[in-house]
């Protein structure tokens, strides 16, 4: 899910003009990306490969059965951050700012902190 425009609107709103923004996910079975939004077919190149890398039915001992959904995240990582200049996110012209979902849908709370430099 694309989530820039909701987190660059926090930026704005913040007012700083020249910072660090960082985005983290506390959740243990999504995760956090900068990547390409022009070609949607990056976001499916993306999960196919990390189900290629890890598959959901490879007999894992997680009683919860998603544990493909928890090793995906840990590999996406639960946190970016990314400068601001200008009040706005320094973002190159590509990029955009993903939550990757891999055990839903659920609701999930991202958490914006921006600190001024």
């Amino acid at each position: 899910m694309d989530i820039t425009a909701e987190v660059a609107a926090v930026v704005a709103a913040a007012g700083v003009s020249r910072g660090i923004c960082h985005v983290f996910v506390p959740h243990t079975t999504c995760g956090i990306t900068l990547n390409e939004r022009a070609d949607p077919s990056v976001r499916d190149d993306m999960l196919a490969a990390l189900a290629r890398i890890v598959p959901a039915d490879a007999g894992y001992r997680h009683a919860e059965g998603n544990s493909d959904a928890h090793l995906q995240a840990s590999l996406v990582g639960h946190a970016v951050t990314i400068p601001i200049r200008e009040t706005r996110l320094s973002l190159g012209v590509w990029q955009a700012l993903f939550l990757c979902e891999f055990d839903g849908p659920r609701a999930r709370e991202v958490v914006v902190t921006v600190l001024p430099v």
